[in-house]
């Protein structure tokens, strides 16, 4: 499979630090730590002037799709990161990305340089660029990861997300990772990537948990909690 193509079902679940030690636990003869094993992830979507993009994508249709770049830990000018298009349809994960240095893709971003090198995820980048028009950084999003992939099946994958801090300064890679909480101390998200069905294991591991999959969307989260604080800001006065 391309390293730089998903295509999955990805389950998302709320735990406590309890359920969170038990599936670990309870998973080490089966899951292993992925290459970037614990790590900080930190991320910058971008939107529009307007945030239709995450807008569109609360109203949950069909089809919907985000643009972010990423780095583990906050990135060097010349280091390579992600430029990642994530699309979703029909509950269905579709991501795409490509690798280059930092301050390339954040060029390449404002229209600024070409891309270095021609591809087909290239010229999706190109062509949802054209397509939405004014995009720009929206807002830093980062996290605590702990990830995991199967011993069987290395397309299955489980990622625990603590310490998720958002903000709407500092909109770089290379800046620290810092901003508000969207969860609640001792929580973690958690999160199921799969391209079949969960393992039967798996499911009773979460249901012997109390563990019930949930809706949720960190940029979702952010830009719900930004219009939170506009609003009392402002005494309850918002214009998109």
């Amino acid at each position: 499979m391309n390293d730089n193509i998903f295509q999955r079902h990805e389950v998302k679940y709320l735990v406590s630090d309890w359920q969170r030690r038990m599936l670990e636990q309870a998973m080490r003869d089966r899951m292993v730590p992925d290459s970037h094993g614990e790590s900080t992830v930190c991320n910058v979507y971008y939107d529009t002037p307007d945030f239709r993009l995450i807008r569109t994508s609360l109203e949950k249709p069909v089809y919907k799709e985000k643009l972010r770049i990423r780095s583990y830990g906050p990135a060097e000018e010349r280091q390579p990161i992600f430029v990642e298009m994530k699309k979703k349809y029909k509950g269905i994960v579709y991501k795409r990305r490509i690798s280059m240095e930092q301050r390339s893709a954040v060029a390449f971003l404002a229209g600024d340089i070409p891309l270095p090198e021609d591809s087909q995820i290239g010229h999706e980048l190109e062509y949802f660029l054209r397509f939405y028009g004014e995009l720009a950084p929206a807002v830093h999003l980062s996290y605590d990861r702990a990830a995991f992939f199967s011993r069987e099946d290395p397309n299955l994958r489980v990622t625990f997300d603590r310490n998720i801090l958002w903000r709407t300064t500092d909109l770089s890679l290379e800046a620290q990772p810092g901003g508000e909480p969207i969860l609640e101390s001792g929580q973690s998200l958690m999160e199921i990537k799969t391209a079949a069905a969960i393992p039967l294991w798996l499911v009773e591991l979460l249901d012997n948990g109390g563990i019930r999959q949930t809706s949720f969307s960190k940029y979702g989260q952010a830009y719900c909690a930004m219009l939170q604080t506009h609003f009392e800001e402002t005494g309850g006065v918002f214009c998109a």
